[in-house]
């Protein structure tokens, strides 16, 4: 990436439009209204609650992220999203059950504001979501044009100066690329004939990036990461980050592997299952969803592991993931993990791990995040992939030829380095050299 001179300040209003408006999308914007009115804290967002250290650990400096890079701050955000299902976010929020109902009716007046525009939607790709609240159109193209008018005209009633986009929705069935994904020559004359192989998460994507709006991929969907799409945010000059946000268990592997690996402890064997009784448990329940879940968790052990580089501790790994819905769980999802290790001599120990969380609690500070960090990069001059994001994500996008960094603690020192770069200060090797001068 090229440093630009300066970053341009975050004036006036940041859209952020929110194609799904279910659970996650109505906690991250109850979440933002609440922090406005001062009845709660970003808990689990890194802009908000984290600090970046400068320079040498004798310096002293350490000021909180969004003190020190010009992110668009919680008051200057302003929201929009599509949804199937035509209720409000109020009443999205209350069905989903994720907040107290008190503070739901707090917020109130702010939730019920927000009604999801009719969405680009396909039962076909989802087979257990369908509603009403959906766009009408002859092929891809023209549905890709009525969100286009919605981005328009979002834009102008909430007097925003910039948008970002960041998917919110369902996860559809598994999509293997395909020719129509090559190019983006082929895709256009796909979205002519809709095509199959185009979800209608492609269409967002192709949508936003037409209109010069960053976006990101918070599900496990082939979307963006596509040939055709990633190149064409590159010609556009539009961020574009992904994909699947980086919650419950597979944070908890990203934080764990890497730290046997660092003691070389081998692994023969981790098995992962989840109950979940929401939205997303539901379309999961799908095998076709599932699959495309399935294929986004199953990829962190082995790029963290390297079995190829270190054969005698990984290259035997037996890695099962189950999900299931359960529907008295709700939100709360439960994700237990047995962890067969081994150590010394090849003598063999176990790890389980019993981690009740609540999913949309941890997806919500995601959302923040990658809203402003794309803004961010907007206003940086930075175009295409955004790899310094990976922290956000499960499944994050890489260039052609790469392979992806699934270390927690390796993207946290690449997405702090990005920002000392962005502003001019060194970016911290943690080498000790001043012990040998």
């Amino acid at each position: 990436m090229d440093r630009p001179m300066t970053v341009p300040p975050a004036e006036g209003i940041l859209g952020v439009l929110l194609p799904g408006m279910g659970a996650v999308s109505t906690t991250f914007i109850a979440g933002v209204e609440a922090v406005r009115k001062g009845i709660g804290l970003p808990i689990g967002s890194l802009t908000q609650m984290g600090t970046i250290r400068l320079g040498k650990r004798t310096e002293g400096r350490a000021p909180a992220i969004k003190d020190f890079v010009p992110l668009a701050s919680l008051d200057q955000l302003a929201f929009a999203g599509w949804d199937p299902i035509p209720d409000n976010a109020y009443e999205s929020a209350s069905r989903a059950g994720v907040l107290r109902a008190e503070l739901v009716e707090r917020l109130r007046p702010e939730l019920e504001a927000i009604r999801p525009m009719p969405a680009v939607f396909d039962q076909y790709y989802v087979k257990r979501l369908n509603g009403p609240n959906v766009k009408k159109g002859a092929n891809w193209r023209e549905l890709a044009d009525q969100l286009g008018d919605d981005i328009a005209a979002f834009k102008k009633r909430s007097k925003a100066s910039r948008l970002v986009m960041v998917w919110c929705g369902s996860t559809e069935i598994f999509q293997a690329p395909s020719e129509v994904h090559q190019t983006l020559a082929r895709f256009e004359r796909g979205l002519d004939e809709r095509d199959p192989a185009i979800a209608p998460s492609m269409v967002y994507a192709y949508a936003a990036i037409k209109a010069g709006v960053p976006y990101a991929n918070g599900s496990p969907n082939f979307s963006v990461d596509t040939p055709a799409l990633a190149q064409f945010a590159r010609d556009c000059g539009v961020p574009v980050a992904g994909k699947d946000f980086k919650t419950g268990q597979t944070l908890l592997k990203t934080i764990i592997a890497p730290g046997l690996k660092a003691r070389m402890i081998g692994i023969r064997g981790w098995f992962s299952t989840n109950i979940l009784g929401n939205r997303d448990g539901e379309v999961l329940d799908d095998p076709g969803s599932f699959k495309t879940k399935e294929e986004s968790k199953l990829s962190v052990l082995e790029h963290i592991l390297q079995p190829s580089v270190y054969p005698a501790l990984y290259d035997q790994l037996y890695h099962k993931v189950r999900i299931n819905y359960y529907p008295p769980r709700g939100d709360n999802k439960e994700g237990w993990d047995n962890i067969d290790i081994f150590g010394w001599l090849g003598y063999p120990m176990q790890i389980k791990i019993d981690f009740l969380c609540r999913d949309s609690i941890l997806a919500a500070p995601l959302v923040l995040d990658i809203a402003l960090c794309l803004d961010l990069a907007a206003r940086s001059g930075w175009k295409g992939i955004q790899e310094w994001m990976s922290f956000f994500f499960k499944s994050p996008m890489h260039a052609p030829g790469l392979y992806p960094e699934h270390d927690l603690f390796i993207q946290l020192m690449k997405f702090k380095n990005t920002l000392r770069f962005l502003m001019g200060e060194e970016c911290i090797t943690h080498l000790g050299n001043e012990y040998y001068d």
